[in-house]
């Protein structure tokens, strides 16, 4: 029988992968902005046309721009975050799921030990079980 477990993927923190992780936070971030920019301009567009409900369109519309400005202060803490980690820590990437192949007589906590996937650089240079 084959059941599925659950296996942590860590990075080795390099100047690269650092880099490379800092870089996504700020793409994100900028898009996000961008769509805050973009909700602003729909909203004005909508409130000058007469058949609508102004207040419902200023809550809708602020509550989405809510929104992704907490996902930019979440950013922002994120890479405060990365600028305090120590090149060569470890940080949790994934998760990823792998088949196991269970029998009987198979030591149930061994099988069920945690295990770590450790990748530096996009390369694997150990698993740990």
């Amino acid at each position: 029988m084959k059941i599925v477990k659950k296996i942590t993927v860590k990075q080795v923190v390099t100047e690269t992968s650092k880099q490379r992780i800092y870089q996504g936070f700020y793409n994100h971030k900028l898009r996000l902005e961008q769509e805050c920019q973009q909700l602003k301009f729909e909203k004005r567009k909508l409130q000058h046309k007469a058949s609508v409900n102004h207040q419902e369109i200023e809550d809708r519309f602020e509550q989405e721009i809510n929104n992704r400005k907490e996902k930019i202060k979440l950013l922002d803490f994120k890479i405060e975050q990365l600028n305090e980690i120590q090149i060569g820590s470890e940080i949790i990437e994934d998760e990823v799921e792998a088949l196991v192949e269970v029998e009987v007589g198979t030591n149930w906590s061994k099988l069920m030990k945690e295990q770590a996937i450790i990748i530096k650089d996009d390369k694997v240079i150990r698993i740990d079980e």
